[in-house]
């Protein structure tokens, strides 16, 4: 691959969901930051993202929503009819002073991300991941859909078959919908059973464009590697596609406090490791991940395996600084944090025998799909 590429932005660093919403916290800023720090992100690998024109936009949401969008953000407030037409000004789908241009600009970076991967190379972004937006409103911290928008990016540069694949503890109930029985299109979800959406089911494929793998509580680094060596590994090689686009959600780790799934930050490293040569194309996205310390960590050690880097065994004092600044309000994880959050980038792993449960659910889509066996 050529030099994998950096999409990030300011405008991640001065915005925030507001105070008691689990987006209150800074993590892009931080990936950046500690990158930096680190001596990974030279300016020749980074990228500012632009923030998405409306006509983008509107390749795949309704024109009416993203209008309500931007009124939304230039009154700072909502009518009962928007909210109820468009779910804007919820709980989960706030109104905040970057409303529409905090989503416009995480949009904008995955059709970036298209027009960079026309010739191939690899290309991160971790304020992308959005995998909830519907076309007509907001869904699930998301008010638009950037791995939706980046892949009609890829396609409108003759880029057709892409594997989607999805390790987000959520379901990406949005990118199933867009994608819904297109042949050229192979999503695999891998996520907590039972856990918003609730959708995912192990027996819908999607009009047979998806994968849908929900894993039970305690998933942890063994149970993620037997599926990717048994079902994700092959699925996607088999597929051969133009494109790979990975959402690396970190809302599966031991400390996230949204989901009840057990890896390390290893797990998605080996994803990663797994999916980046099997296509010319290779588009990282962030996600999920409401543990600051957490998601800063895991994404930047993507961006390190992507870029080459090393992992050194104890961050030098500048990394370290980057997170011992890092607070979590509101949360008793924020209270005391561990030394080994301050100090390194990967977790202990956390492993175990394979259930019998994990085993079954992959066999049931092998035998199924069993052109993959």
């Amino acid at each position: 691959m050529t030099l994998p590429r950096f999409i990030g932005s300011e405008i991640y660093r001065h915005s925030s969901y507001g105070g008691g919403h689990p987006l209150r916290i800074p993590r892009v800023s931080t990936v950046m930051d500690l990158s930096r720090a680190l001596g990974w992100l030279p300016k020749a690998a980074y990228l500012t993202s632009p923030r998405a024109r409306m006509a983008a936009l509107a390749h795949w949401h309704n024109a009416a929503y993203l209008e309500a969008l931007q009124r939304a953000e230039r009154r700072q407030s909502v009518s009962a009819e928007d909210r109820a037409r468009y779910s804007l000004g919820t709980a989960s789908n706030p109104v905040f002073p970057e409303m529409f241009r905090r989503p416009a600009t995480a949009a904008g970076g995955s059709i970036l991300a298209g027009e960079l991967l026309a010739t191939g190379g690899g290309v991160f972004h971790p304020a992308g991941g959005t995998h909830h937006g519907m076309p007509d409103r907001a869904n699930g911290f998301c008010y638009l859909n950037d791995p939706v928008l980046g892949i009609l990016s890829l396609r409108a540069r003759g880029i057709r078959r892409v594997a989607y694949v999805d390790i987000d503890a959520h379901h990406p109930d949005g990118v199933a919908h867009a994608f819904c029985g297109d042949p050229d299109i192979l999503m695999i979800s891998v996520h907590e059973e039972g856990l918003w959406p609730r959708t995912g089911p192990i027996d819908d494929d999607a009009g047979g464009a998806a994968i849908n793998l929900p894993v039970p509580r305690g998933f942890h680094d063994d149970e993620m590697a037997f599926v990717v060596e048994h079902l994700m590994a092959p699925a996607v090689a088999r597929f051969a596609p133009d494109a790979v686009v990975l959402q690396c959600g970190a809302d599966g780790v031991e400390e996230d406090p949204q989901a009840h799934l057990s890896m390390s930050n290893r797990a998605h490293l080996g994803v990663v490791s797994a999916l980046r040569g099997v296509s010319p194309r290779f588009l990282v996205l962030g996600g999920g991940g409401y543990n600051p310390w957490s998601v800063g960590r895991l994404w930047t050690a993507v961006w390190g395996a992507l870029a080459g880097q090393a992992v050194p065994d104890l961050l030098p004092p500048e990394a370290e600084a980057v997170l011992r600044d890092l607070q979590f309000p509101g949360n008793r994880r924020g209270r005391n944090p561990p030394e080994h959050w301050f100090n390194t980038l990967l977790d202990a792993p956390r492993g175990g025998p394979v259930r019998d449960s994990v085993k079954m659910r992959v066999s049931t889509i092998l035998a199924r799909r069993a052109i993959w066996v």
